[in-house]
């Protein structure tokens, strides 16, 4: 009988990891540099459930509503991810960027580019240094399409501000881990649905906001038209982003210290807001009724539910461990997806 319900539970736990690597890999996998989100916005349509029902503001945010009642609960991540745009076309052929967000441009030197139009790809190289002696001040990062003038980069489609990434794709490592990149805020978009299509919603005892934001990696610009718009009457909010771990091999665990594969975060604090500890402590009961894995630490960055506070609105922020974020190579663990689905089901349904 033990043995039984052993596999019982094991095919469990393997038919929940496949189904969130299914949803994880196909929003990894689509782009959407800050301000033009579409692509990713239409792969969250697809992958929602069939009951669901959306609806997109003037911000590009895509909402669901779910629930009776007044005073909502928002459950809020974001859709963009960080890039560049093409903010000036060289007259040798080179294009000049603006950042859509904030990482190490080091990361890109050398590395294949994307620059994204309305018809199609086209190809390029984020160029490296001429020189390695310029290491403090590195010189402004460009790519170039193959062009030697302006005319020529035209001539392939190439016009100002277009976004630019690096191609991408989800692999699968060994266990539940996974790399890639832009896993922020995928991890919390897939969340989100996954916690949607196992929702109870005869357990709902108010009703519940998910928001799926835009431009959060340029300032929480969508999530800040959101919070407007719903006002005081937010009940609480649960902004659903990376915690930015320092579970890699170089760093001092010191400080945001939530080893992948442990559970989601209880993101108490950051540079955006802080959660009353009377708040981290029901979460952290929650989680312990519902048999959750559930970490608590404190980071760096802001979340897109501090846009809320100012209109007298809790910020109950949550989170999952990710390794390497904002490089081209971060790693997570399926495992810590699963777990934030869960709470993100549990603050929805029971508080």
């Amino acid at each position: 009988m033990i043995l039984a319900l052993t596999a019982i539970l094991a095919l469990q736990d393997t038919s929940r990891i496949t189904e969130a690597q299914s949803v994880l890999s196909a929003l990894v996998e689509s782009y959407g540099v800050s301000g033009m989100e579409a692509p990713v916005r239409a792969t969250v349509q697809r992958l929602l459930p069939k009951w669901v029902r959306t609806e997109t503001d003037t911000a590009g945010n895509l909402w669901v509503r779910t629930g009776q009642g007044d005073g909502p609960v928002v459950i809020i991540a974001h859709l963009d991810e960080i890039g560049f745009r093409v903010d000036t076309i060289n007259a040798d052929g080179t294009l000049g960027l603006r950042n859509r967000g904030g990482f190490i441009l080091s990361l890109f030197e050398a590395k294949p580019a994307l620059i994204h139009t309305d018809r199609a790809d086209i190809p390029g190289i984020f160029l490296p240094r001429d020189t390695g002696f310029t290491r403090r001040t590195p010189p402004p990062l460009r790519v170039s399409v193959g062009a030697t003038s302006r005319a020529g980069a035209e001539s392939l489609g190439v016009r100002l501000g277009q976004t630019i990434t690096m191609p991408k794709q989800y692999v699968r490592l060994a266990g539940t881990r996974a790399t890639g990149r832009s896993f922020d805020d995928r991890m919390g978009c897939a969340a989100l649905i996954l916690a949607l299509r196992s929702l109870d919603r005869s357990k709902l005892r108010h009703p519940v906001v998910f928001i799926f934001s835009t431009r959060e990696e340029i300032g929480l610009e969508g999530a800040e038209a959101a919070a407007r718009q719903l006002g005081t009457s937010t009940r609480r909010v649960h902004a659903i982003d990376t915690f930015v771990s320092a579970d890699s091999p170089l760093e001092l665990p010191n400080f945001a210290v939530a080893p992948i594969g442990a559970g989601a975060v209880a993101r108490a604090l950051d540079n955006s807001s802080v959660t009353p500890p009377a708040y981290v402590d029901s979460l952290a009961a929650l989680a312990r009724a519902r048999g959750v894995a559930l970490q608590t630490g404190t980071t760096n960055g802001g979340n897109d539910g501090s846009t809320f506070t100012q209109f007298g609105v809790v910020d109950v922020a949550m989170g999952w461990p990710l390794r390497y974020s904002h490089s081209p190579a971060e790693v997570v663990d399926l495992k810590d997806l699963l777990s934030l689905a869960d709470m993100v089901r549990a603050v929805a349904e029971d508080w």
